[in-house]
């Protein structure tokens, strides 16, 4: 598991800081763009860290269902001569973006520490929102796993998803900048951007709407939360029935 992680920086010049400089690579882009150039986001009380913020979660996502996704068919050698759960290898798959995970987070709560951001109650709930995100990001991971060793087209597809969702969740700009609040609503339906708001809600600002508050009413969790036990059951399920037949698609 560790192993993924050293081998996917070996021989490179910096090494794993790339897990922190890519990140803030972007984000200087996007802070430049969005926040200097095109002025978005100022309203809301510290938004470069509430765009970082955002940012470094759906990276997580995107690194753990991208790198689980061929996780099965790299190691169709050691499915072919070893009988183990076919799951621990899409679950080992997901360290290395946790532990990219923990070292973004830890330059986010240097950039609130440096900027003076209030840290309320609320934020010690963040935990949850994080295994919000890998419970769903590994039924995604579970289910693209299983597909990719059946079709390959997999992979293309799911890159198209991954900058589609980029943009239609709330990253880039405050969700207020949609005045339609029907469609408001809608996009908070996606997991993703329901977790990151409330992220954003518990450390940066409550200047942050909210699945609760769009819905004007704390039970709407419930219906993201529905959709990620979903997801997850599914991707159980569907993994699970495709598992037996790995080695001799492989």
């Amino acid at each position: 598991m560790i192993t993924d992680f050293k081998l996917r920086y070996q021989g490179s010049v910096l090494g794993y800081a790339w897990s922190l400089l890519r990140p803030l690579f972007l984000f200087v882009i996007l802070y430049l763009v969005f926040v200097q150039g095109l002025k978005v986001g100022g309203t809301i009380p510290h938004f470069p860290i509430y765009l970082l913020l955002g940012i470094v979660l759906w990276n997580f996502f995107g690194e753990m269902t991208s790198q689980s996704l061929s996780s099965i068919v790299n190691r169709g050698d050691l499915i072919r001569k070893i009988r183990i759960p076919r799951w621990i290898i899409v679950l080992s798959s997901s360290i290395s973006a946790l532990i990219n995970l923990g070292l973004n987070l830890l330059v986010v709560v240097l950039f609130m520490t440096f900027n003076d951001v209030e840290i309320s109650r609320s934020a010690i709930f963040f935990p949850i929102i994080l295994l919000e995100i890998y419970i769903f990001a590994l039924g995604v991971s579970l289910f693209l796993s299983a597909a990719f060793v059946k079709f390959r087209d997999v992979s293309y597809i799911w890159e198209l998803i991954l900058q589609a969702g980029f943009y239609a969740t709330p990253l880039l700009y405050p969700l207020d900048i949609v005045k339609n609040v029907s469609i408001q609503k809608l996009m908070l339906l996606n997991p993703m951007a329901q977790a990151i708001q409330d992220a954003r809600s518990m450390l940066v600002t409550k200047e942050t709407i909210t699945i609760a508050e769009a819905y004007d009413s704390p039970a709407a969790r419930l219906i993201s939360l529905g959709i990620i036990a979903v997801v997850f059951i599914v991707g159980i399920l569907y993994f699970k029935r495709e598992a037996r037949h790995f080695a001799e698609n492989l």
